[in-house]
C-alpha cells in the first residue's frame, strides 16, 4: 500500500506502472472517491459539532428548569433533524470508505529506475551466469526416470492419492529433500538468521496485510470452515508476525521461515506436467529482512539475501544465472526483483528455483510496521524477501546435473553431512 498524498502527486506515473504489472485499477476513480470521501467526513465532522453543541446548549436548558420549555423542544427538534442528516452522511461515508479500502488495496508499488521494461518473463535481463554447465559423455535421464529407477519419487502412487501434481519422496529422496533444506537453515543461522517454523494456516487479513490479497486467492488454498488459507510462502506468516508493532531496525531483523507450502497452480494446465517442477505442495526455507526506510540500506540487503541464495547454490555444485526481472513479470507488491534460474538439463535451459524481493514500505504500510527514527519519530520499514531454497523444485537439478554414468547421483560434499551416509545409487 501506498501513502494517498504519494499517489495524488504520482497518479499518471502509476498507472502506467499498473499497466506494465498487468493490472487493473483505475487511479482516478481512486482520486476521485478520497475526495469525495474526504468531503463526507468534513460534513460528519460539522455535524457531529453542531449536534454537540446544540446538545450542550439543551442540558444547559435543563440545567436552569426549563427542559420542557419551548426553547429546549426546538433545541431538541435540531438535534433529531442532526442526527438524520449525520446518518444519511455516515452512510455515505462508509460506502465511500469501503471503495476507497478497496482501490486502495489495488494500487501497484513504484518499480526502481533500473527495472526493465517488459511484458513477461522472456524479457527478464540476465545479469550474470556462475558455473559451467554439464557434459555428458552418455545419454542423460530426465530427474523423474532417475527418481523412479533409484526410487527415489513415486509420483504415479502421488496422483492416485493426491491427485495431479502430487508426489512422494522415497529413501534417499526424502533424505535429499530434508539435507538442501538444512543446508540451507545453518547457512542462515550462521549469518545471523533467527530461524523459526512458521503457521502456514492463516488469516486473509496476513495475506492482505502482505500483499498476496487481492489478486492471489486463485492460486491459494481456503479452507472455509475455518475461515483461513494456506500459505504459498512462509513470507506471509514472517511479515505478518510484526504487525501492528514498532520495532527497532537500528541493526536490520533477519529471520527466516522454514515451512510446508501450497499453491494450487490455477491456470497452468499443460504447464510443465511432467515431474517436481511445478507442483501443489512444497517446502521452502525462506528469507525475510525488515530494515529502515533508507534506500542504499536496502538495495545491499536486497544483494545481501541474494548472495545467500547464491552461496547454496554454489555449495550444491549448480549452475544458475541471475536475472532481474522486468515490469511485466513482477508482482503487485515489488519494487525491485531478481530471479535465480538453475541449470536443467532435461529442460535444456535454466529454470527458476529463487526469487529476491524488494518491497519499500508497501507491506509494512499494509501491516503496520513501524520504526522510530533518530528524531524519535514513527516511520514505516522497508520489507525484503527471497527464497534461500524450495524442494522438490531444486531436486531437479541436484539429480539431473550430479547424474553418473551408471546410473547413481553424485552427492555433493556440503550435502554428505546430512544424508546419514545414505547414497542415491
Amino acid at each position: 500500500m501506498l501513502d494517498i498524498q504519494f499517489i495524488r502527486d504520482n497518479r499518471d506515473t502509476l498507472q502506467e506502472v499498473a499497466i506494465a504489472k498487468g493490472l487493473q485499477v483505475d487511479m482516478g476513480r481512486l482520486i476521485q472517491v478520497d475526495e469525495a470521501r474526504r468531503a463526507e467526513l468534513r460534513k460528519r465532522e460539522t455535524l457531529r459539532q453542531q449536534r454537540n453543541q446544540t446538545s450542550k446548549e439543551v442540558a444547559l436548558l435543563a440545567g436552569c428548569g426549563q427542559a420542557d420549555g419551548p426553547e429546549a423542544a426546538q433545541l431538541k427538534s435540531q438535534v433529531r433533524i442532526i442526527n438524520e442528516d449525520l446518518a444519511d452522511v455516515e452512510a455515505r461515508w462508509n460506502a465511500l470508505q469501503a471503495e476507497y479500502d478497496a482501490l486502495m488495496l489495488l494500487v501497484p508499488n513504484i518499480v526502481s529506475p533500473d527495472t526493465p521494461q517488459g511484458a513477461s518473463d522472456a524479457d527478464n535481463v540476465e545479469i550474470r551466469r556462475v558455473g559451467e554447465l554439464p557434459h555428458f559423455g552418455f545419454d542423460s535421464l530426465d530427474h523423474v526416470t532417475l527418481g523412479e529407477r533409484l526410487d527415489l519419487i513415486d509420483i504415479p502412487r502421488g496422483v492416485k492419492v493426491g491427485g495431479s501434481r502430487s508426489y512422494y519422496l522415497k529413501n534417499g529422496g526424502l533424505y535429499l529433500h530434508r539435507a538442501v533444506q538444512q543446508l540451507a537453515i545453518d547457512l542462515l543461522t550462521q549469518r545471523g538468521f533467527t530461524v523459526m517454523d512458521v503457521p502456514v494456516m492463516v488469516r486473509e487479513e496476513a495475506l492482505n496485510h502482505t500483499g498476496f490479497f487481492p489478486g492471489g486467492e486463485s492460486q491459494t488454498y481456503r479452507l472455509p470452515a475455518d475461515d483461513l488459507w494456506l500459505v504459498g510462502t512462509a513470507e506471509a506468516p514472517l511479515v505478518s508476525y510484526f504487525s501492528d508493532d514498532i520495532v527497532d531496525v537500528s541493526d536490520p531483523i533477519r529471520i527466516a521461515g522454514v515451512s510446508n507450502c501450497y499453491r494450487r497452480e490455477a491456470g497452468s494446465a499443460g504447464r510443465d506436467v511432467r515431474g517436481l517442477y511445478r507442483v501443489h505442495q512444497f517446502a521452502k526455507v525462506e528469507q525475510v529482512v525488515l530494515c529502515e526506510n533508507d534506500l542504499e540500506v536496502a538495495e545491499g540487503l536486497l544483494n545481501e539475501i541474494t548472495q545467500n541464495a547464491e552461496d547454496l547454490l554454489q555449495a550444491l555444485e549448480l549452475p544458475y544465472r541471475v536475472v532481474a526481472v522486468c515490469t511485466g513479470d513482477m508482482s503487485q507488491k515489488n519494487y525491485k526483483q531478481y530471479d535465480i534460474e538453475t541449470w536443467m538439463p532435461s529442460r535444456n535451459a535454466y529454470g527458476e528455483t529463487h526469487s529476491s524481493s524488494l518491497l519499500l514500505d508497501f507491506q509494512a504500510r499494509r501491516s503496520n510496521i513501524r520504526y522510530r527514527d533518530k528524531n524519535g519519530q514513527l516511520q514505516f520499514c522497508y520489507t525484503l524477501n527471497n527464497t534461500a531454497v524450495a524442494s522438490p523444485r531444486i531436486l531437479i537439478p541436484l539429480l539431473e546435473v550430479h547424474q553418473q554414468e551408471d546410473g547413481s547421483i553424485r552427492i555433493p560434499k556440503a550435502l554428505e553431512p546430512y544424508m546419514n551416509t545414505v547414497t542415491l545409487g
